[in-house]
């Protein structure tokens, strides 16, 4: 960005009046944007207010209903499926877009190859793999293949991939939704490496933290209007929430109300071991709400996986009610009262190229069944009933759910868990993707479940979340319980004291607690 007094770098690219409707439906109307050399411009807004549109008409994946795309001050009619990255156009997609049979080397050079003739020169590209990696301080051997990488690893493969592509304005939708604390301040100084460069990114997060650290300008989108488009020093977080959704989010956590001290224990693990879980002890009481916190890899997810029979249980004891219980698959706990909701809503949580109502009515078929023949109108009373009470938005309930918006594939994953009328809860990232809008909604249904008695584990990777929902926090690290927190424990600086392993201890007295 140009300093004081200094005339403003040229618009590389740029927005006019851009417009756009999906048949009869009308999602984006009459937007200006544009992006400069080294410049940080964040485009923010709910979960449907059309900032993936906009990016899909930058890139050239989507074509605009009226208005035009500028590319250096000229109109330009970008190349669709991807080949805007030709002009300079590079875009990190929200959902990874890797292909899991390939090594991160190949990844990295997918459709640019080095060639001598019709021989891959290999060991070049091996080399390239290495270099480009090294720049992002990540860790990860070219030759390994992309399906044995975690979810974290696989985003910093997509980053890496996009950096090789030496790209004019690079668009970034959710970067760091799955990267720890650590790799996300990578990441950070390699967005700051990449402005110093003079590369123009596009930012777009929910995490309105990064958004004041990165973005020198904001622009707000809402229900596909333009609202403002600010610089970041004239901003705060709540206004920049409040600009989102048109309301004060003053109370985005609801009021904690305590459990019952006397309540009966729900679920007691004890001494569990499983895959990537280690002795761990714990106990939940009705209308609790309990937190997991601890860095990505942790084994947050794997102590659920264990318990919902995801995973296989190596020794330990798990209590439901009193009674020993070993749930071979996800049918029987979701049979014995205990639901899992997973974190990766679009590869595991749902059917995306099914309607609303075949994903809500899916893990209870059996209720639906009328004779031999599935009751089409109990099914539809179902997703009506949903649809009310968890604020499920959708223009048409026949329509593919993968053409909703991530808060609404989310509340629609807390229906389907909620058909099932279980008692023990385990939310896995509730809010991972969503808007502040919809976390606040999320939210207030968490607590508002708790306190009709239901028992509810939440794993989380944003700390505040844990703290403004939990009434205990148990903190994860390497596979063990590293403490448990309750009351004015419940700091930030003292989860990460025992996430980082600073502080040990304190499970144990808490097992019964």
């Amino acid at each position: 960005m140009a300093g004081q007094g200094e005339p403003a770098a040229p618009v590389v690219l740029a927005a006019k009046r851009v417009s756009k409707a999906f048949g009869e439906v009308p999602v984006l109307f009459s937007i200006d944007f544009d992006i400069r050399p080294g410049e940080v411009h964040a485009i923010i807004g709910e979960n449907g207010a059309g900032k993936s549109t906009l990016i899909k008409i930058l890139s050239g994946l989507e074509r605009p209903t009226s208005g035009h795309v500028e590319l250096d001050g000229a109109p330009v009619e970008l190349p669709p499926d991807g080949q805007a990255v030709n002009l300079g156009i590079v875009v990190i997609h929200q959902e990874l877009n890797l292909a899991e049979h390939l090594t991160v080397a190949d990844s990295i050079f997918l459709g640019r190859e080095l060639k001598s003739g019709p021989f891959l020169k290999l060991r070049e590209m091996r080399e390239g793999a290495r270099r480009i990696l090294e720049t992002l301080h990540v860790h990860i051997d070219p030759d390994v293949r992309i399906n044995t990488l975690s979810v974290a690893d696989k985003q910093m493969i997509e980053i890496a991939k996009a950096i090789s592509r030496d790209a004019r304005v690079l668009i970034m939708d959710e970067p760091t939704a799955v990267l720890s604390v650590a790799e996300t301040e990578t990441f950070f100084e390699q967005v700051d490496r990449l402005k110093a460069k003079g590369v123009a990114i596009i930012f777009i997060s929910h995490k309105l933290d990064e958004v004041m650290r990165l973005a020198d300008r904001v622009t707000v989108l809402r229900d596909g209007q333009l609202i403002a488009t600010v610089g970041t020093e004239a901003l705060t977080p709540d206004s920049i929430a409040q600009m989102m959704v048109g309301r004060e989010l003053s109370n985005l956590y609801p009021p904690k109300h305590e459990p019952d001290v006397d309540a009966d224990t729900v679920l007691a693990v004890r001494n569990l071991m499983a895959p990537g879980v280690r002795d761990v002890s714990f106990a939940l009481k009705r209308g609790e709400i309990l937190g997991f916190a601890g860095l990505i890899g942790s084994g947050r997810t794997a102590v659920a996986e264990a318990i919902v029979g995801l995973s296989p249980l190596d020794s330990g004891e798990i209590l439901h009610k009193g009674t020993p219980v070993r749930f071979a698959d996800v049918s029987k706990s979701v049979a014995a009262g205990v639901a899992y909701m997973t974190k990766d809503r679009k590869g595991k949580g749902l059917l995306l190229t099914a309607n609303l109502k075949d994903n809500l009515t899916l893990l209870t078929l059996k209720r639906h069944f009328k004779g031999p023949f599935l009751d089409d109108k109990s099914e539809t009373r179902a997703l009506e009933r949903a649809v009310r009470r968890f604020d499920i938005r959708a223009r048409d309930p026949s329509v593919r759910v993968g053409q909703l918006s991530g808060g609404n594939q989310q509340k629609l994953m807390l229906g389907k868990m909620m058909e099932a009328e279980p008692d023990i809860i385990i939310i896995d990232e509730p809010t991972r993707g969503i808007d502040v809008g919809t976390k606040q909604q999320i939210y207030h249904i968490i607590a508002a479940l708790a306190a009709e008695g239901k028992s509810i584990i939440v794993i989380s990777s944003e700390m505040q979340e844990v703290i403004g929902l939990a009434h205990r926090v148990v903190v994860m690290r390497e596979g063990r319980i590293a403490g448990i927190l309750e009351g004015a424990e419940i700091t930030e600086s003292e989860i990460m004291r025992y996430a980082a392993g600073i502080k040990q201890g304190g499970e144990n007295e808490r097992i019964s607690a």
